[in-house]
Parts: C-alpha cells; structure tokens; sequence
C-alpha cells in the first residue's frame, strides 16, 4: 500500500504570496497557515501539507546566496520528514535561485518543485491557484514507493521543467518560463503526465549532501557590436574578480580583436575563469567551429555548452565555493553536474 506523501511548502516571497485588500484596495501577503480554507481544491490531493514561511519575505529582486542557503537548509532539516518540497519564490529570479539549488543538492532523490505565479493569488485571474495546487500534485506523485521526481524542478503554466535549464521569457504572459535546450518533464492537462525518458533517476540509497559555500565575485559580460576597450577593461579588472560568464554570439563567436583578446588572456592570466555561453536564447556554444572562436577555444575558456546563463551563474558561484582545483576546473564545469547541460 502506498502511503500519503508528506509535502512541505516554503514560502519565501513574490506576486504568488500576495492577496488584495478590497477595504484598503492595496496588496497584503497570505497566510499560508490557513491555506486549505483558502484554497478548498487543495483538501482533494491525497497528500498531507505543512507550511513554512519566511519571516520577512522578500521581493525576487533582492534574492542572493544568503537566501539560497536559507532555503536549503529549511529543506535539509526537513528532508527526512517529507517525501517532498514545494518552494514558492518570486518569478523574476526564479531560474537562478533553482539552479543554484540543484548544484546545492548532491544526490537529491526527492522532487523540489520550485513555482510562483504572475498575478497574486487573490486576483481574479491568477495563475497561482493552479501553478501551486499542480506543483503540489507533482510533489506527491510517487512511482510505486519511491517519488516520482528526484531533483529541483520548476512548474509553470502547466509545464514541468528542469529547473537549472530553465530562463524567464516574459513578463507579461501566464507562460512566463522556457526550457530552451531541454525537453519537457512533464505536462498538466486532463492528466498529469510525465516525460519519463528525460526524468533523472532515484536512487534512494545515496545519501543527501548540501554544500552551502559560495563565491559570488562573479560577473556578466555580455557583448555588442560596438563594445569599447574601456568597458572590457574595467570589467575584467575589477578587484577580487574571482569568474566571467562571457555571454557571446551565436555559437559561441567573439570580437578577433588584439586588444579584446589580450585583455581575455590577462584575465585568465589572474586566474579569472571565463565561461563562454551563448546570447541565444537556444542552441550551443561550438568552440573552435568557427575563426571567430577559435583563439577563444586555443585560450583555454570554458565551453559553456547549452548551459543557459542563470544556471551558468549557478554553477560559476558554487564551483568557486567548494574551491575546486584551477587545473581541475575547466573540466568539471563541462561536465554536466545536475543534468544542466548536454
């Protein structure tokens, strides 16, 4: 006999957590002490909801590390409590908060399903009832005694996706969020089904480990037609600077440039890690597979693969964090960690 399945729900910030105050017309947070009487439907999901909320919540756009870590540790005094974990958080910085929790969590067996919403769940119109009761569904979902999911996930708008493959595409539309390079987990419709081919596997018998370390000295530099030698040099020399997400053309193309190239190796020279992704919002950085990125491959920088630039920051921040070996890093970080990149 399957057991219900016992969900926590962490509540962090963001539109979803809002609801209005027709007396005073302005936007209050929810009590999610009393979600079930808000939200009845929830009484119908064959599983067991607790919540846990963040004392101040915060806006998406003051999310950091700190709170990257706040988040993981709610998760790792819980983790042998629930057979899962629903994290609500705001959209804008959705994508970069759930990728650096899946390279956070090593040996994950258990679903974290991250999920908000685009108008608070109190408005007519909100997509937060549906985005948080299907995210708890999946959560559940078990496959025999063993859940159904076993990584950090992010569910929007009826989509289910890995969540460090993830980017925010729209401000506007329900469908805020892509997976550009990555199928589909999984779809909500008049059933729920899963992708199962692409799903990770679960392997119960490995034992969780959290590294909560990180190095955030990191920077975007991102390239246009145009950019001026005083730019690049003030970027790639800025005190402490510890890694550079070089966000290139196309496949991974940059200016041939002398003094371009010269301020690159001067930076690698200090030991600056440089990762080149692509500005596209699909596709892959191929090094070397044209003149344009051939020194940039000849160089030593870090193929960025398909990676998307959120889970790219992710990965930068915690590699640094866990202090792995200059001569090793290059390696590691074109390894596919978390199943981020092909």
């Amino acid at each position: 006999m399957t057991k219900i399945a016992n969900i926590l729900l962490i509540y962090t910030g963001g539109t979803i957590g809002m609801v209005k105050d027709y007396k005073i017309n302005a936007l209050k947070a929810f009590n999610f002490n009393n979600l079930k009487e808000q939200i009845p439907e929830l009484n119908l999901l064959d599983c067991d909801i607790q919540t846990v909320s963040f004392k101040d919540p915060i806006d998406s756009s003051n999310m950091n590390p700190k709170y990257w870590v706040k988040i993981a540790d709610i998760i790792e005094d819980h983790y042998n409590e629930f057979d899962g974990f629903v994290v609500l958080s705001g959209t804008d910085t959705m994508s970069y908060t759930a990728s650096a929790l899946s390279f956070m969590f090593e040996n994950l067996n258990k679903p974290v399903i991250f999920t908000g919403s685009q108008l608070p769940i109190g408005d007519l119109r909100t997509d937060a009832k549906e985005n948080l009761i299907t995210a708890i569904q999946i959560a559940a979902t078990r496959d025999g005694n063993l859940p159904k999911i076993g990584e950090v996930c992010l569910y929007f708008e009826y989509k289910l996706y890995r969540a460090n493959r993830t980017t925010k595409v729209s401000a506007e539309q329900f469908e805020a969020f892509n997976s550009p390079n990555y199928p589909e987990l999984g779809e909500s419709g008049v059933h729920l089904n899963f992708n199962n081919s692409v799903l990770k596997k679960v392997d119960k018998n490995k034992k969780l480990i959290v590294r909560k370390n990180f190095e955030a000295n990191i920077v975007i530099l991102k390239l246009f037609p145009g950019i001026s030698v005083q730019v690049v040099k003030s970027i790639l020399e800025i005190e402490n600077l510890q890694g550079v997400v070089l966000e290139t053309y196309g496949g991974g193309n940059a200016p041939t440039s002398n003094w371009f190239l010269n301020l690159l190796q001067k930076a690698l020279d200090k030991n600056i890690l440089i990762v080149n992704v692509s500005q596209c919002i699909s596709g892959s950085v191929l090094l070397g597979h044209y003149e344009t990125s051939s020194t940039l491959k000849e160089m030593g920088i870090i193929n960025g693969k398909n990676i998307t630039t959120e889970s790219a920051v992710a990965k930068l921040i915690y590699l640094l964090g866990i202090k792995i070996p200059q001569r090793e890093f290059k390696e590691i970080f074109e390894t596919s960690l978390r199943g981020e990149m092909n």
